[in-house]
């Protein structure tokens, strides 16, 4: 390749950031009359993809999904079913159930602060203060108090007179301790009946001398049969439905 090539090619992979550079800028703020500060739709773009980001963490620590998917994993392995329902399949479950829970939250975080704030009736603070209220109740709903005394003992706030008092930094991790207990408690619970049929049919096959069957291959299909003679799966969705609002399924 002669040197006239090589002089091409590195004005082409030069030339776009000359171009951002000379006629892009990337950050510019602008004050107003008021006194406020403005950024420019570039910034405004990458803040936004930011926090599309986090958008994973926030499902996992504000939301229902994380009881849900601890469940649906611990039934799955309680019935000894490999793969089956799939990841993908648990997954899909779970965040639908999620959106069925926090469907009020959602409605009312959209009308108290998305809304006005996208027809300009509230500041951003503002959005923000009123889009915190209902998603923190649905939090502390679910938080036991002494996961909340804990954190916020471990962070030194020792000036929290109500559970409503809770900063945000204390009631996230309090948040998920929390749901991580309640999803062992009901998985235990889940995970008894299954038990029984394999200790059973193992010792069924003790007596009858057949030591060198695994019991897992033939309980399988009894446990399969009592999931589904109880009506299993809606039993279990409505229960997990039902246990972030205290209704009984």
């Amino acid at each position: 390749m002669s040197k006239r090539s090589y002089l091409a090619g590195t004005l082409l992979l030069f030339l776009p950031m000359g171009a951002w550079a000379a006629g892009l800028p990337a950050v510019t703020v602008e004050s107003t009359a008021e006194g406020s500060q403005t950024y420019t739709l570039t910034l405004q773009i990458l803040a936004l993809m930011t926090a599309l980001t986090l958008l994973p963490t926030a499902l996992l620590m504000m939301s229902s999904f994380t009881r849900i998917i601890i469940v649906l994993a611990i039934l799955r392995q309680a019935m000894g079913t490999a793969q089956t329902p799939s990841n993908q399949i648990l997954l899909g479950l779970a965040l639908f159930l999620s959106f069925f829970v926090m469907a009020p939250v959602i409605e009312q975080v959209y009308g108290n602060a998305i809304e006005p704030y996208l027809n300009e009736q509230l500041t951003e603070e503002q959005a923000l203060s009123l889009a915190r209220e209902p998603v923190a109740a649905f939090m502390l709903g679910q938080t036991r108090e002494s996961d909340i005394a804990m954190f916020a003992e471990i962070a030194g706030y020792d000036n929290i007179q109500t559970p409503s008092d809770t900063p945000f930094s204390v009631l996230m991790p309090a948040f998920v301790t929390s749901e991580l207990k309640t999803a062992f408690q009901i998985g235990f619970f889940i995970f008894i009946p299954f038990v029984v049929i394999d200790l059973v049919v193992a010792s069924v096959l003790m007596a009858m001398g057949m030591m060198m069957l695994s019991p897992m291959i033939i309980s399988l299909p009894f446990k399969i049969m009592l999931f589904v003679l109880i009506d299993g799966w809606s039993l279990l969705m409505g229960t997990l439905a039902a246990s972030f609002y205290g209704i009984a399924p």
